[in-house]
């Protein structure tokens, strides 16, 4: 992925912002007459180019619509402009610029690795130099690790290759890596992950990556990021159809997303011990795979009755939990494309978060205000949690018909395993853009990246 934030250029073709408003009052009877010929008017998503003689663009003018203008407007610009690079001259009052230099990196991402002839070049902004300008290029890098792990096709997405991963960004900033793989589960009482795995192929065996970085600085406050990684998800034995499992290899999503937000807060240094957990499986179907029926014992002791093999997201989580639990955090963070019941209340573009911590929850809500990264926040309602009781068992991982609340359900069985010490917030992520436009591919989507960074950062400072 070329980088399409760069520190200088001699020859950047300038690059306006400008609305309605702002249009109509331009006094210069050129531009006013080339945007008249090329039907410009500000409106947002209009883009005028200003060409020389020699028909090359000598400067571009990209409407802002009616209102201010949205920094996230540069992700459609990275995509449309022509290949070349540009320079923000006169930024609109109240533009933040450090964002709008983050959506160009977003919208500047492209997946062609596996095109025979690979697309090269792309548009390129001039942000200049300096930390801010260094913040913003390790965030777009993360987001952009997130997408790309999301996009790569589950037969090169493995449990192994996210153990890559995850070994690769610990050995970049002197953290340590454990890894209890296949069998080795069950020794070391991770029966959950393990029952879930244990159907597919001994190369793509279940296992758990945990990071651990600054654990020696006991004196700091510790943070575990929790992330699912199903490589695969077929929905097991109660196997889903055809439309459903299409996209699948995206159900990685939380583990991306975990390993992403680890990487940047150990590039960052904030002052926090951190641990890193992901538990990395395929949900295959075999004779050995689990059964609708079954009971199987968690990390922490309870018992889970299996009622849908479908709903293996949060089995694994549990002894995840349970273990960031054993560290005695003081905020736990979890990633997971868990429940489709999310995108039916909230669609594909607004995950919700879980948390009964009021502190946390109102720094998360202004957090994706301020990173123009939408969360919305749902409840932990208690009168749900007979839901996801069982008969025979402690808990059970489909919850009863009754409660159809099924992000609710699942974020309510998972606090049954949550870290009893601290703060704990789960995100029920899409990962996923389904809905294709410039600048936004259809693909692998970081949702909650931003805001979780910024949540740490002016928690844990530097």
């Amino acid at each position: 992925m070329p980088d399409v934030l760069i520190e200088r250029s001699e020859a950047a073709t300038p690059l306006h912002l400008i609305s309605e408003a702002g249009f109509e009052g331009v006094v210069d009877t050129g531009l006013k007459a080339l945007g008249e010929g090329q039907g410009f008017k500000g409106q947002a998503g209009q883009i005028l180019f200003q060409t020389g003689d020699d028909g090359d663009v000598r400067g571009v003018w990209a409407g802002t619509g009616k209102g201010s203008a949205d920094p996230l407007i540069s992700r459609s610009l990275a995509a449309r402009l022509p290949k070349g690079d540009y320079q923000l001259k006169e930024p609109p009052e109240g533009l933040d610029t450090l964002m709008f230099a983050h959506g160009w990196a977003e919208g500047g991402y492209l997946f062609d690795r596996y095109k025979t002839r690979p697309e090269r070049g792309r548009a390129r902004l001039v942000v200049g130099k300096g930390k801010a300008v260094d913040e913003v290029r390790a965030i777009a890098a993360a987001s952009l690790l997130a997408r790309e792990m999301v996009d790569t096709p589950a037969g090169d997405m493995g449990p192994l290759q996210i153990e890559t991963i995850a070994r690769e960004i610990a050995e970049a900033h002197g953290a340590s890596v454990t890894v209890t793989l296949g069998d080795a589960l069950l020794e070391e009482n991770y029966p959950a992950i393990h029952v879930v795995g244990r159907a597919a192929t001994p190369e793509r065996a279940p296992r758990l990556i945990e990071i651990g970085w600054n654990l020696d600085q006991t004196d700091l406050p510790l943070v575990a990021l929790v992330g699912k990684g199903v490589v695969f998800d077929s929905g097991g034995l109660d196997i889903k159809g055809a439309a459903g499992m299409r996209h699948m290899k995206k159900d990685m999503g939380g583990s991306a997303h975990a390993l992403a937000l680890g990487r940047l807060v150990m590039q960052a240094g904030l002052k926090v011990r951190l641990v890193v957990l992901v538990a990395a499986v395929e949900n295959a179907i075999s004779g050995d795979a689990f059964r609708p029926g079954d009971i199987l014992r968690s990390r922490k002791g309870l018992t889970i009755e299996i009622g849908n093999t479908d709903a293996e997201g949060r089995v694994i989580l549990s002894d995840a939990l349970a273990r960031a639990g054993e560290h005695s955090p003081d905020l736990t963070v979890d990633f997971a494309t868990l429940t489709g019941a999310a995108r039916v209340a909230l669609g594909p573009e607004l995950p919700p978060y879980y948390t009964d911590d009021e502190d946390l929850a109102e720094a998360i809500r202004t957090a994706a205000t301020d990173r123009h990264d939408p969360l919305w926040r749902m409840p932990l309602w208690p009168g749900y949690r007979e839901a996801v009781s069982a008969e025979i068992a402690d808990v059970r991982n489909d919850a009863a018909e009754w409660s159809l609340a099924g992000s609710v359900t699942a974020a309510l069985f998972l606090q049954r395993f949550a870290p009893e010490t601290g703060s704990w917030v789960h995100l029920d992520i899409f990962a996923w853009n389904n809905r294709a436009r410039p600048g936004w591919p259809m693909g692998g989507a970081a949702q909650g990246l931003r805001t979780l960074f910024k949540v740490l950062s002016d928690r844990y400072g530097r």
